[in-house]
């Protein structure tokens, strides 16, 4: 989605222009772009009477905000310590091959993030990962090529 000050203006005036509206209005903001645009930051900023700073302190601190372009699906890997034990750092290395990603990176189309996360709560069917809403249990390297050939399908 392209960016659109219209768009931010919208989302600030459903909450509020207020200070006590800014991390609802920038989860919506994060949301509807999938990160934070540097010119949502300074409009933020400017429409709720704060400093520029204080808006970046606030999406620097909260991992749920990224201040770079992310991928329309999101894929989250567990390194916790289960996952880990269970096979996480192949299942890791396995989508950094087939996605030709590094973890944190985004694909240049903006297809997909890979990422990963200390734990996903789901230890007993470890390794996890988790795309968009959806959990994927008990992942093995080949279970992982099949997920990624899956997404790229859904894509096309």
């Amino acid at each position: 989605m392209e960016f659109n000050l219209q768009d931010v203006d919208a989302i600030i005036d459903h909450w509020g222009p207020k200070p006590a509206s800014l991390l609802q209005i920038m989860l919506d903001i994060n949301h509807q772009y999938h990160y934070l645009p540097k010119e949502s930051i300074q409009r933020v900023a400017q429409r709720l009477s704060m400093p520029v700073s204080q808006v970046y302190s606030v999406a620097s601190f909260f991992k749920v905000f990224s201040l770079k372009p992310r991928g329309r699906v999101i894929m989250h890997v567990c390194t916790g310590t289960a996952c880990h034990v269970k096979g996480g750092p192949r299942i890791i290395e396995r989508l950094e091959q087939e996605l030709n990603l590094k973890a944190g990176e985004t694909s240049e189309d903006l297809f997909i993030t890979l990422e990963t996360v200390n734990c996903v709560g789901a230890c007993a069917a470890a390794p996890v990962v988790v795309v968009g809403e959806a959990t994927h249990s008990e992942m093995t390297p080949s279970k992982t090529s099949a997920l990624v050939k899956q997404l790229k399908e859904e894509e096309a």
